[in-house]
């Protein structure tokens, strides 16, 4: 029983400070350009360093 005692404040101090974490990014604006990071993903901007014809002989045997 005096477990209990300790855990039961532990998880509630706990659970406020991931609901305190939450509101804070709210805040913050961590939430506010949710279709930004999904869409940057598909943009290709770099061109490949090494085209096909520009690649070193490693791994050709003979």
């Amino acid at each position: 029983m005096n477990g209990l005692a300790l855990l039961i404040p532990i998880a509630l101090l706990l659970g406020l400070a991931g609901l305190g974490a939450f509101f804070w990014s709210v805040k913050s604006g961590q939430f506010d350009d949710m279709d930004g990071a999904a869409m940057r993903v598909l943009i290709d901007d770099e061109a490949p360093a090494e085209g096909p014809d520009e690649r070193s002989d490693r791994g050709r045997l003979g």
